[in-house]
């Protein structure tokens, strides 16, 4: 019957420890899965431990869900366990249940720089400084910032924080009726509102001694703007010696009514100091000195703070850095820069030497590393073009025909998407200019023929007239040769004959215009110009020839020359461009078109088709300029 009932209970087991069982690999692959997502892994181990952990557990349900032996109770202890340590870590994660304490960020408003300094350098946060003018928040602690308290440090990667560099000098106020006012409560009011700019006067009058009896401005006023006092200095100015205080500590404006009051001759002179910023530090004579105020010449001394002289920041971490520019009532300006060979976070340059010196207030320049610049991936040209200036990213646009790409896309970047790009490398992007089309003869063909013909293949054109025996509206001359390669942006200029004997341009008034400034602008073109072109030009043909202007009764002789377009006859003027190369090569007639393009202003778009190349001097050469 014992034997029976053990049989029983371990029957009754095996249901419940399969159950078990199960439960276990369910939180297992939950862990595993809220540690894969919901848990900021920051080293290798973060990722090994819930990795080999799941494989134990899944190993182990399977031993016991095959395991012949027929007592289940050391397996379903097993699966408890397991059961426990998974869900307690799942909900830990979650922030559910607090097993170990979460760090949060913290509520800074108030509080110095130098700890929310050491603070980002203990939890491995970023933190970015923006300073701010305040009244309320003394220099150097922190207005505000943009990460709430109470966030979880492993949820964000920086922090903002504002920080004060003191009242603004420029914030307007109200400034009430001073008159009648005892000199003490106008240093009260003036130092409370943070004024700088306030004049002094002592004149003879019958009200009441050093009180205020004329001022120049009321009303809502900038800190900075000057305002002009005028004090009763009494009856009694029959004095010419007086015993000097301690000027020591006191504000400039606490000092100046002291001097005027007295009638002083002085004069301000800034020092460093190890008294605070903006207060005297010293005077020319010692306090209690007799001074004639007829000879004598006080120079009261302004303090700038102590003199500060630059240590070695290069060997200093950035913790160590924002307390010693805290401590010294310097500024700090963060520049973050790529740099592939600067590790992220690690300072590139300071611009401060070691031994320089320095006053309270001055701006420290540090520039940090983002780390390299990887390639993104962009749109479209513009989206790379703003991307690129932005990161002051080096880039050069090459063209070329595609089949499959229309017109002004991107064929390919010279980087991939995802690729580190190299300090100081320079991306080269080839832009579509479409499918190639080979340029039709158009010589001795009618207006409307050669019109019909071009808009066939989509090419733009624009017609020229000139004087030609052949009849009226016969194309006789074309500014890309036959059997060219172009695309459909190129423009072609179609020169046409107006008839015998017709010598009219009966081109467009936009031509006309065009033609009127390349005359002027060729009229100001200096012979200096014109002597460092044709020394360029020599350069290339070995040509040192002298040209010889020929009368214009002479009949022109046909030579064949090699035109060179060198970079000065470029000009950000359209027209200048086409001037420029009209007064050099003075024997060749040519027209200039413009059009909008992708180049710069002046840019020739059919160099390609000109420079270089030989044509014969009677020809009729057209210039293709952009006019962007």
């Amino acid at each position: 019957m014992a034997k029976k009932r053990i049989v029983k209970e371990e029957e009754k087991a095996k249901p419940l420890a399969n159950i078990y069982l199960f439960i276990s690999l369910i939180i297992t692959i939950f862990y595993f899965i809220v540690n894969m997502v919901f848990k900021t892994i920051t080293n290798f181990s973060g990722i090994i431990n819930p990795v080999l952990l799941t494989l134990f557990s899944i190993v182990f349900t399977a031993i016991a869900l095959t395991s012949q032996r027929k007592n289940k109770a050391s397996f379903i202890l097993g699966s408890t366990i397991l059961i426990i340590y998974f869900l307690i870590n799942s909900l830990n994660i979650l922030d559910i249940v607090k097993i170990t304490s979460i760090t949060r960020v913290e509520n800074f408003t108030g509080r110095s720089l130098s700890e929310v300094a050491k603070w980002a350098e203990l939890n491995n946060v970023d933190i970015k400084q923006e300073y701010e003018y305040s009244d309320m928040v003394s220099e150097y602690n922190i207005i505000s910032q943009n990460v709430k308290a109470g966030t979880k440090v492993n949820e964000i990667k920086d922090i903002t924080v504002a920080v004060s560099e003191g009242p603004n000098p420029s914030k307007e106020i109200l400034i009430p009726s001073m008159i009648g006012w005892d000199s003490e409560r106008v240093i009260d009011f003036v130092n409370k509102n943070y004024l700088s700019n306030v004049s002094v006067e002592y004149i003879s009058s019958e009200d009441k001694e050093d009180t205020v009896i004329e001022q120049d401005k009321t009303g809502t006023i900038k800190r900075n703007d000057e305002i002009i006092l005028k004090f009763s200095e009494g009856e009694n100015t029959n004095f010419n010696e007086i015993k000097l205080i301690d000027l020591k500590k006191k504000t400039k404006f606490e000092s100046l009514i002291y001097l005027k009051k007295n009638h002083i001759n002085y004069k301000y002179e800034e020092e460093f100091s190890k008294i605070k910023k903006n207060l005297v530090s010293n005077q020319s004579m010692k306090p209690a000195s007799i001074i004639n105020i007829n000879e004598d010449e006080l120079t009261v001394y302004i303090s700038k703070g102590q003199k500060i002289i630059v240590p070695d920041i290069s060997k200093m971490n950035m913790t160590s850095i924002t307390e010693w520019i805290v401590k010294n009532r310097l500024k700090i300006e963060y520049i973050e820069k790529y740099d592939d060979s600067i590790e992220k976070n690690k300072i590139i340059e300071i611009d401060k030497q070691k031994d320089d010196i320095l006053a309270q207030g001055d701006i420290v320049k540090v520039t940090i590393s983002k780390g390299s610049l990887t390639m993104p991936e962009f749109k479209d040209l513009n989206t790379f073009r703003e991307w690129a200036n932005k990161y002051d990213v080096k880039y050069t646009e090459e063209h070329a025909f595609s089949d499959t790409v229309k017109i002004g896309d991107v064929i390919k970047y010279s980087y991939k998407p995802g690729e580190a790009i190299k300090n100081n490398d320079t991306i080269i992007i080839t832009i579509s200019d479409g499918k190639k089309i080979e340029m039709p003869n158009l010589i001795n063909l009618t207006k409307k023929e050669a019109i019909e013909k071009l808009k066939n293949i989509g090419i733009n054109y624009n017609f020229l007239y000139q004087s030609s025996d052949k009849e009226k509206d016969k194309v006789i001359d074309q500014s890309i040769t036959k059997g060219s390669k172009i695309s459909k942006t190129t423009t072609v200029s179609i020169v046409l004959s107006n008839g015998k004997g017709k010598n009219e341009n009966e081109n467009n008034d936009e031509e006309v215009n065009y033609r009127k400034e390349e005359k002027q602008e060729t009229e100001k073109t200096t012979i200096k110009n014109k002597s460092t072109n044709q020394t360029t030009t020599n350069n290339k043909t070995n040509n040192n020839t002298t040209k010889e202007e020929k009368p214009k009764t002479q009949t022109k002789n046909c030579q064949e020359k090699t035109i060179y377009i060198a970079p000065d006859f470029i000009s950000s003027t359209p027209s200048s461009t086409c001037a420029a190369i009209k007064n050099y090569y003075s024997d060749f007639t040519f027209t200039c078109s413009y059009k909008s393009s992708m180049l710069a202003s002046g840019m020739l778009i059919n160099s390609s088709t000109i420079d270089g190349n030989t044509f014969s001097t009677c020809e009729t050469i057209n210039l293709v300029i952009s006019s962007n």
